[in-house]
């Protein structure tokens, strides 16, 4: 059975190969440039007082995060997480010509959405008590849950930035 499957997998991997998308590095670059797009947006809604609004409940339960708003208040947590969400977008941009500072963003993203992740479990109502509570997600635990996705995505790039600098070394 495992000669048949082999057999009609290999035309497809070579049509892969053919369309570059078995190039070296492609998927670390597509990685990279989409978390750079994603630290790019989410940085700029930061700005806005209707995000920073949106924010209160997350923040407010996070375990991690909630000690930004006795220090910066509201307005301030949002502006603090805008800039280092830019910081780590450019330092992962930067990452395509210098692994170093890639591996600083990587690991500022790593720092971010694990940060983000531990907010699932303590998020009020964020278990459907009508569907049997947990793993029926409800109200903002089903937006956080990107974040699992995220965060495997940040340790990726960590990954791959410490190892070729191990390279280099």
């Amino acid at each position: 059975m495992s000669t048949l499957i082999d057999r009609a997998m290999l035309p497809l991997v070579r049509i892969l190969e053919a369309s570059g998308l078995l190039a070296r590095d492609l998927d670390l670059h597509l990685v990279r440039a989409s978390m750079v797009i994603i630290f790019a947006f989410f940085g700029y809604q930061k700005w806005f007082d209707y995000e920073a609004q949106v924010l209160i409940p997350y923040i407010s339960n996070g375990p991690l995060i909630s000690w930004m708003y006795p220090v910066f208040g509201i307005r301030g947590a949002s502006w603090f997480l805008g800039v280092s969400e830019w910081t780590f977008g450019a330092l992962l941009l930067a990452g395509f010509w210098d692994t170093r500072l890639g591996l600083l963003g990587a690991l500022g993203s790593t720092v971010t959405f694990l940060m983000t992740v531990t907010i699932i479990p303590f998020m009020p109502n964020g278990w459907a008590a009508s569907a049997g509570g947990f793993p029926a997600m409800a109200g903002n635990v089903p937006f956080l849950m990107k974040d699992v996705v995220l965060l495997a995505v940040s340790v990726y790039l960590l990954k791959q930035d410490a190892e070729r600098l191990l390279q280099q070394r």
